[in-house]
């Protein structure tokens, strides 16, 4: 699964979209320098996310939307076609328009 499909996946289960999620990250007090742990326990007990959905959320949320090259088109089962995460909904991703 793309790094951009757990986004999507987690915006389907919780209705909130990942720029919302910095938002409401930064009303706690989270963001850059934040320690994955406390943020994966609040997702978990407000949002019930796991670890793993939990965790592409920590990446947003202290590193914003720029993903490593290494993962941009590389086949891999994490590859995505950019090295820029959509923030702002599923539903208005251009790369979803067709």
């Amino acid at each position: 699964m793309s790094f951009q499909a757990y986004l999507d996946n987690i915006e389907a289960k919780t209705g909130v979209t990942p720029r919302e999620f910095v938002a409401l990250a930064e009303g706690k007090g989270f963001g850059p320098g934040s320690k994955a742990g406390d943020i994966v326990a609040w997702l978990a007990a407000d949002y019930g996310l796991g670890r793993g959905h939990a965790m592409a959320l920590v990446h947003v949320i202290t590193k914003r939307p720029k993903i490593d090259p290494k993962h941009v088109k590389s086949g891999t089962a994490h590859s995505d076609p950019s090295d820029e995460l959509w923030l702002d909904g599923k539903t208005t991703n251009p790369a979803n328009q067709t």
